[in-house]
C-alpha cells in the first residue's frame, strides 16, 4: 500500500487517472475503495483545487486535474530513476510477479527457475500459469509469456522463440478410430478444442492444389489450456494441434503420432515476454529476468 506522505498521494491520484475509477485503483494498489476516495479528497484539499469530477458516472479530469497528472507521472518517473541511479551496481531483489501460458510455465520456466533463483538470490518468485490474457496493470504482474499474436500496443514485447504447430493423435486413438490420411477426413474425427476465442478459429491446411483449407474443431472436448490438451491427446480422446516444442519429447517416444504433415502450412506459434515499461524505467528485477530468458530459453531449436 502506498504511504500517505506527498508521493503516495501522487502514486494513488495516478493510478487512478490510469485505471479509470477509484474501485479500479483501488484493486490495483490492494486499498479499498473508500481509502482511495479520502486520500484523493485530502490531496485536493491541500492544493485547492478539484482534479477530478464526479458529476458523472465515467471520470473526468478537470483542467487542474489533467496538468497535476502530467506533472505527477514525470514526478514519479523522476523518483524511480533516482532510486536506480543511486543503486546502480547493486544486486537485482525484490519479489517478480510472473503471469506465463500453461504449457511454457510447466515445461520450460519452472525447471529454469532454480537456475535463476541461484543467480538472484534476493529476488522471489510470485508465478501463476493460466491460458487467460491477463491485464497485467490490474494484475500488478511485471511479467507475462504469451504465445500467438501480440494485441496491446501498450505492452512492450521480447521474443523469446518460435515452433511450427502439429496435428496428432495417441496410437491408441489412431488404432480405434484410423489415421486420417487428408484433411477432409477429419470430419469423421473427433478435433479436440479449445474453451477460449483462438485467432484462427479452426486448423489450417495446405490442400495439395496451391491453396489452403481451414477444418473447424468440432470434436466434444474443449480444454482451457494446451497443457490440458496435450494430456487429453495422451489419453487417447482425440486429435490435437499444438506446437510442435510442447509435445515433441511425447512424439520421441511414440505416445503421440503426427498426422498430415504433408499437409502441414508450417506456420508457427510465437511466444513472447510482454511487460510495461522500457529502457532506464524498467526494475532491475524485471530486466534480469528478461535477459535470463532471452539466454535460456529454446524454443525454435527442437524443430531442427
Amino acid at each position: 500500500m502506498p504511504r500517505p506522505d506527498r508521493s503516495g498521494e501522487i502514486e494513488v491520484f495516478v493510478r487512478v487517472v490510469e485505471t479509470g475509477s477509484f474501485s479500479a485503483a483501488a484493486r490495483a494498489l490492494r486499498m479499498t475503495p473508500s481509502a482511495v476516495s479520502k486520500l484523493i479528497a485530502r490531496l485536493e484539499s491541500r492544493l485547492g483545487a478539484r482534479l477530478v469530477s464526479r458529476s458523472t458516472r465515467k471520470l473526468q479530469l478537470t483542467p487542474e486535474g489533467t496538468a497535476f497528472y502530467d506533472s505527477g507521472v514525470r514526478i514519479l518517473a523522476d523518483m524511480v530513476a533516482a532510486e536506480r541511479e543511486a543503486a546502480a551496481g547493486a544486486a537485482p531483489r525484490g519479489l517478480l510477479r510472473v503471469n506465463s501460458y500453461v504449457p511454457f510455465g510447466q515445461h520450460r520456466l519452472i525447471p529454469l527457475l532454480p537456475r535463476f533463483l541461484d543467480r538472484y538470490p534476493e529476488i522471489s518468485i510470485d508465478l501463476v500459469l493460466t491460458d487467460n490474457v491477463i491485464d497485467l496493470m490490474q494484475e500488478r504482474a511485471d511479467v507475462a509469456i504469451r504465445a500467438g499474436p501480440l494485441n496491446e500496443s501498450r505492452l512492450v514485447a521480447r521474443k523469446l522463440g518460435q515452433s511450427r504447430t502439429v496435428v496428432v493423435a495417441a496410437p491408441s486413438y489412431l488404432k480405434t478410430y484410423g489415421a486420417p490420411q487428408t484433411p477432409a477426413d477429419l470430419e469423421r474425427h473427433n478435433r479436440m478444442g479449445f474453451g477460449f476465442v483462438r485467432h484462427i478459429d479452426g486448423w489450417p491446411f495446405v490442400d495439395g492444389a496451391g491453396g489452403s483449407v481451414i477444418v473447424p474443431t468440432t470434436g466434444n472436448a474443449l480444454v482451457g489450456d494446451g497443457e490440458a490438451m496435450r494430456l487429453m491427446a495422451l489419453a487417447g480422446t482425440g486429435i490435437a494441434r499444438l506446437a510442435r516444442w510442447h509435445v515433441e519429447a511425447d512424439i520421441a517416444t511414440g505416445q503421440l503420432v503426427p498426422l498430415l504433415e504433408a499437409f502441414n502450412p508450417g506456420d508457427e506459434e510465437f511466444t513472447h515476454a510482454v511487460y510495461v515499461g522500457q529502457g532506464k524505467h524498467l526494475p532491475a528485477r524485471v530486466r534480469a529476468f528478461l535477459d535470463f530468458l532471452v539466454e535460456t530459453v529454446r524454443l525454435d531449436l527442437i524443430d531442427k
